[in-house]
């Protein structure tokens, strides 16, 4: 078992995770723990099982066989999701899904602030009422992290936040991430960024659906 170690806690592990395509497997008894305060890449090929991953500990998908283990809310950030163009959701929309289920911002001006936060800490002030499907590829990948840290979740797990992202916009990515890590919160990142696996707390590398290294 790989044990990322920290003093507090984990709020977020895997125990023998198997998971098969077809009755194929595609993560073979892959274990880790996560803990509070700290940021892991999960890098490693196309096909390697990083995605496939962390939608296992997400819940997205089960698996054949092992266990994950939450404690605290989580929040996901997905890749390119297939949101048809034509759905009339604004910026400020996509961001304010993510309140829902916050205690802390039931009442319409906390709420208000806790969007128009996200919103800005990502660049995208100004374009609130964009409808998602005139925004550029990164400007949508840039309104779903909004979307991910406005939930103030204890469990961030974000799959290729920076794709298709400028050098900038990755740079304010991994800051964006590294304040989350700050205030407490365990984040799990797949990237293919040699900065942001750089700069990340710990790694997981992955290939043919096993951690190596």
């Amino acid at each position: 078992m790989l044990s990322l170690d920290q003093p507090s806690p984990p709020l977020l592990s895997a125990d023998g995770l198997r998971f098969a395509y077809d009755s194929q497997d595609v993560i073979h008894d892959v274990s880790a723990r996560f803990s509070p305060g700290s940021v892991t890449a999960v890098a490693g090929p196309n096909g390697s099982g990083k995605s496939t991953f962390v939608e296992l500990l997400a819940g997205v998908r089960n698996p054949r066989r092992g266990s994950v283990s939450r404690a605290g809310r989580l929040a996901l950030v997905v890749q390119r999701p297939s949101t048809p163009d034509a759905l009339p959701v604004t910026v400020r929309d996509v961001v304010t899904i993510g309140t829902w289920g916050r205690r802390d911002v039931r009442r319409a001006p906390a709420r208000r602030q806790a969007v128009a936060t996200a919103i800005d800490r990502v660049g995208l002030s100004g374009l609130e009422q964009r409808t998602f499907g005139e925004l550029s590829g990164g400007q949508r990948q840039r309104a779903l992290l909004a979307q991910g840290i406005v939930q103030h979740a204890e469990i961030l797990i974000l799959d290729e936040p920076a794709a298709g992202l400028d050098a900038a916009s990755r740079q304010r990515t991994r800051e964006i991430l590294a304040e989350e890590a700050v205030r407490g919160a365990t984040i799990v990142c797949v990237t293919h960024d040699e900065e942001s696996i750089a700069a990340a707390d710990h790694v997981l590398r992955f290939e043919n659906g096993r951690i190596v290294g």
